[in-house]
């Protein structure tokens, strides 16, 4: 709702956060048909107190987002979406569409069935999201895969996802130590406390948030870089839904996934509470889906695509982990026998721990208690890390040859298979893993520092028109004022521009409002309102220093380059202005509104016309009270400082003044100057 005034569309919203006698302010504004859009959850929209309403409101359409919530095989199933065709017995003639940014071919059957559409037609547009990467590492006992993936997006916003509560709250206490702005979000915590970190992080207060899948929902912020699943997700609809809230703007971002067969077997456990025979096996189908995923040897976006339902004819997207590095195999015959033996040594009773520390040769009291530091293969693994030995077991387990008990203490057993494979001595063949210790001696000589640091280079996003050459000096002058404008605003700072339009006034410097239309993300409203401020700190910029410097390579400032295009309706209320005439005067002559005689004039300033307003001035006194309020607020925006002066100067003199501060930078920018 921010976001659509800040573009000029009136909206409201009714939810839990407002009190009574703000819901009924909204339905008055409602029934006054002030609003264009208004906002409501599905759980409040069938309530028989809302049909009631919403049967006095004269409704041209109902929307229906994240429709999946409608289907029963839709991954985040809500009761109160079905209930949402009763509307249609309310608004009897109002079209209705429903929209969803993951559902493939039998969730979508069911959205038209269960919604009642009559004769719909459906549109489907493209799963693929061509900013983000994707890539799955390997699950350490360490944080430090973690650290250094978020020091290399520090300062910028991240999600981190995880299937506990308690995990969550860890994992963000740690990297608060660490000095990180991260804070834990989950459904355990009060409203108030959810609604205050879920602000601050929207508001770049908080960088990082460790959440559960409670958080994201509705979630819009278009800069998030990083989402991380630190745990496996349940099925690939909710992964890719996850995932998708990075990145909107369309900037490069990264979606990086930490996958251990431990987490699979967690997620088999939570399955088996599952009562309903059906829903389990449904649920165990798609955490397959989800690991198959993990364990790709071709590309990931493909994949993700073809479940969805989506034809990908390409082998290689350039943009996930599998095809910037193609995966190597090794042979695993030796190490691959030394585990399995183990885990028979021990008596097929222990844990992947308890495995791995007796191939390490690790004399804990537990291990010489049960008397396994005798045993023929305790230490036959010692060349090994420990992380290497747990990502071998996981591969054991995903091949076949080893299988877990699963419940809360997964034992491991050796399958018929794997005896097999050890009976005929078979050669085995495995993915090389990604992050094992270099003089692991089943690595083998092939791997290297420098093949890793070769991976790191190449496993970058490619670029994007939003991430061509900018002059980041100009960039940081322009954030820094985004973010003024929103905290006087109370709004996040992506609503007054994201980072692509910052980005694209940073590569071009427009100093003519005629420019600035051209910007990424500058519409009617926007003009209006935010091209005085910004259009004055690019003149300042382009003052102070002369030339941008993009890319090393210096440009000419734009206005060199400029062919001004003014109205005739606009020049002619200059030559009026100019001939002495006052606003009220103007407007008189040209039968036109006073704010349209300001607007053209603000429309001549900006295209660098020369007309003279000294003469609407204020006394020097009052000039020099809105001249102070300017630079207290330290933006060209009205409102901040129509509220600092009390009310006492009215907008049209606001509008005024600003112009003549504008007309002033502009003159000084002129090259005879």
């Amino acid at each position: 709702v921010d976001g659509l005034r800040a573009n000029g569309i009136p909206a409201g919203f009714i939810n839990s956060s407002l009190t009574q006698a703000q819901i009924a302010r909204v339905e008055v504004m409602a029934r006054e048909d002030r609003f264009r859009i208004l906002y409501v959850a599905p759980e409040r929209a069938v309530l028989p107190d809302f049909r009631d309403f919403l049967g006095q409101l004269d409704v041209k359409l109902i929307a229906i987002d994240e429709a999946h919530c409608v289907s029963h095989w839709g991954h985040d199933f809500r009761p109160a979406y079905r209930e949402l065709k009763t509307l249609r017995e309310v608004c009897t003639n109002t079209p209705a569409v429903a929209l969803t940014a993951t559902a493939t071919k039998p969730v979508r059957e069911d959205i038209l069935s269960q919604l009642g559409l009559r004769q719909p037609r459906v549109f489907i547009s493209s799963f693929n999201r061509p900013n983000l990467s994707y890539a799955v590492q390997p699950k350490q006992q360490s944080i430090d895969p973690l650290l250094a993936l978020l020091e290399k997006h520090r300062g910028e916003s991240a999600i981190i996802y995880c299937v506990a509560r308690k995990s969550t709250e860890e994992i963000a206490h740690t990297l608060s130590r660490r000095g990180f702005k991260a804070e834990a979000y989950h459904a355990g915590l009060e409203p108030d406390a959810r609604r205050a970190i879920q602000d601050r992080f929207i508001r770049d207060e908080t960088s990082i948030v460790v959440a559960t899948i409670a958080f994201g929902m509705g979630i819009d912020k278009p800069d998030i870089r990083l989402v991380v699943h630190y745990d496996l997700p349940k099925n690939l609809e909710g992964y890719y839904q996850e995932t998708g809230r990075a990145g909107r703007d369309g900037m490069p971002s990264e979606c990086v996934l930490f996958y251990s067969y431990g987490d699979k077997a967690k997620q088999e456990y939570f399955l088996e509470q599952i009562e309903d025979p059906e829903e389990r096996e449904r649920g165990r189908q798609r955490l397959n889906q989800m690991v198959a995923f993990c364990r790709l040897t071709t590309c990931r976006r493909k994949y993700v695509l073809e479940y969805l339902g989506e034809e990908w004819p390409e082998r290689d997207c350039g943009n996930c982990d599998v095809c910037l590095s193609p995966q190597e195999t090794f042979d695993a015959t030796e190490i691959a026998q030394k585990v399995l033996s183990a885990v028979i040594r021990t008596g097929e009773r222990f844990g992947a721990g308890h495995v791995i520390r007796v191939l390490l040769g690790a004399g804990t009291k537990r291990v010489q208690e049960l008397g396994h530091d005798k045993l023929s293969v305790f230490g036959v693994a010692d060349r090994h890390s420990l992380d290497a030995l747990r990502q071998l077991v996981d591969a054991l387990l995903d091949e076949g040859f080893l299988a877990s008990s699963g419940g809360q203490y997964p034992t491991l057993h050796v399958t018929p298979q794997g005896r097999a494979f050890l009976k005929a001595r078979d050669s085995l063949e495995l993915t090389r893993p990604v992050a094992l210790d270099r003089d692991s001696a089943y690595l083998g000589p092939e791997s290297s520092t420098r093949g890793r640091s070769a991976r790191r280079d190449r496993n970058r996003p490619p670029d994007t028109n939003g991430s061509a050459p900018y002059d980041e000096g100009l960039f940081r002058e322009l954030s820094a004022l985004r973010k003024r404008i929103a905290d006087q605003q109370g709004v996040p700072a992506f609503v007054i521009f994201g980072d692509k339009s910052l980005q694209d006034m940073a590569r071009k410097a427009p100093i003519t409002r005629q420019d600035f239309a051209g910007m990424f993300g500058v519409g009617e409203a926007k003009l209006r309102e935010l091209s005085g401020p910004f259009l004055r700190a690019i003149r300042d910029y382009v003052k102070a220093n002369g030339r941008l410097q993009v890319n090393k390579f210096e440009q000419e400032p734009p206005q060199e380059k400029h062919t001004r295009i003014v109205g005739n309706t606009c020049l002619e209320t200059g030559r009026i202005i100019s001939a002495g005439a006052t606003i009220a005067e103007a407007a008189e002559q040209r039968g036109l509104a006073e704010t349209t005689i300001i607007g053209h004039l603000e429309r001549l300033v900006q295209e660098g016309e020369d007309v003279s307003l000294d003469h609407l001035l204020p006394s020097s006194e009052r000039m020099k009270a809105i001249n102070d309020a300017f630079d207290a607020m330290g933006s060209g925006v009205l409102r901040p400082v129509f509220d600092e002066l009390g009310g006492e100067v009215s907008y049209e003199e606001l509008r005024l003044v600003r112009l003549t501060m504008e007309q002033k930078a502009m003159m000084q920018l002129r090259p005879n100057n």
